[in-house]
């Protein structure tokens, strides 16, 4: 019985607009520094200044506080809807125009990356799911992909925001490295593209290193880079597969413990069925020019605001104890995909 005049307690509620907020200025700051140095991509900008913010002393303890609700629904929600509207940069008679030996290539350098990554991350005992999302971030599209894998697989924060924060600094790096190999590799320009876009990780540091051999290669990279992209719903189809498997057979993992909680889980997620839908609808091509920019953007900035969410997330001390093990797979695993992208253009073309 409550007493008149009483008040009852009522629980506190988390609101993500806090979050949400400093995301959005993380996001712009990011803009200002892709402004002010047009050679470091906006994402990678904002994965950078998330992982700051969380290591900042006036700004940690709302990061990992009451801020905390608003950067974690950013960098799912925001990156599967991200994910969507990334299908609008791909359509089928782009892919068909590269040849199948570019298609046949691009399907050995991902299964090569993701199978010798996974492989040997496992190997080196790192924890969780980090092995797969690592793999997955360096054979597709760096760490848009970690966040969709992520979200189907129900991996830990923090597995995924160490994979990002490898797969980032990795792909910063080959902005400044590839450029200086393309003479003496003896690759043409448009070469030189296909090898950019068939070995780096994001889309945004595919355009920054490729550029830099002018448009011909820009051009090769992007295609090839978006070609990658497409192989994304497949790979996550099978772990949906494999998810379930595990499920059936009360093997552990994440995956399997999220599928069971939530029964079976959808062959094809919601978001990867929005990504082919949006790959179908600009291969019509009904989308005008200025729609398809505007998307463009939008998609940037949802994928920057997930980005610097899960920065937010890395915590350094953590990530020192496996600093070592980390460090080796990310550079065996950079040697892996450029390797087999170097082998693969010269075969192809």
């Amino acid at each position: 019985m409550v007493l008149a005049g009483t008040r009852t307690a009522t629980p506190a509620r988390t609101t993500p607009v806090p979050g949400l907020a400093l995301a959005a200025a993380g996001v712009g700051a990011a803009w200002l520094v892709h402004l002010a140095v047009p050679a470091v991509p906006l994402l990678t900008a904002a994965v950078v200044l998330g992982v700051a913010a969380a290591h900042t002393p006036r700004l940690r303890t709302r990061v990992r506080g009451h801020c905390r609700a608003g950067l974690t629904l950013a960098a799912r929600r925001l990156m599967r809807a991200g994910v969507v509207l990334l299908g609008l940069k791909l359509g089928l008679s782009d892919v068909l125009g590269l040849g199948w030996g570019t298609v046949a290539m691009v399907l050995a350098v991902v299964a090569a990356t993701f199978g010798g990554t996974w492989w040997l991350g496992r190997r080196l005992g790192l924890p969780g799911d980090q092995p797969l999302l690592i793999a997955t971030g360096y054979a597709i599209c760096g760490a848009s992909a970690i966040g969709a894998v992520a979200a189907v697989h129900d991996s830990d924060e923090d597995d995924a925001a160490t994979s990002v924060a490898l797969v980032t600094l990795c792909g910063t790096l080959a902005i400044a490295v590839l450029p200086l190999l393309h003479g003496p590799l003896g690759l043409t320009d448009a070469q030189f593209g296909r090898w950019v876009g068939a070995g780096v990780h994001d889309v945004g540091q595919v355009v920054a290193t490729a550029q830099t051999a002018g448009p011909a290669a820009l051009g090769e990279a992007v295609l090839v880079k978006l070609m990658r992209v497409a192989l994304l719903a497949p790979l996550v189809a099978g772990l949906v597969v494999a998810a379930r498997r595990r499920v059936r057979t009360g093997a552990g993992g994440a995956g399997a413990r999220g599928a069971a909680a939530g029964g079976r889980p959808p062959l094809v997620p919601l978001f990867v069925a929005g990504f082919l839908a949006m790959v179908a609808l600009r291969t019509t091509g009904l989308l005008p020019a200025p729609v398809l920019a505007a998307a463009g953007t939008a998609q940037e900035m949802l994928l920057a605001t997930a980005l610097f969410g899960l920065g937010s997330a890395v915590h350094l001390p953590t990530l020192s104890r496996t600093g070592a093990r980390v460090a080796v797979l990310g550079l065996t695993a950079w040697v892996i995909v450029g390797s087999v992208s170097y082998g693969g253009v010269l075969l192809t073309t």
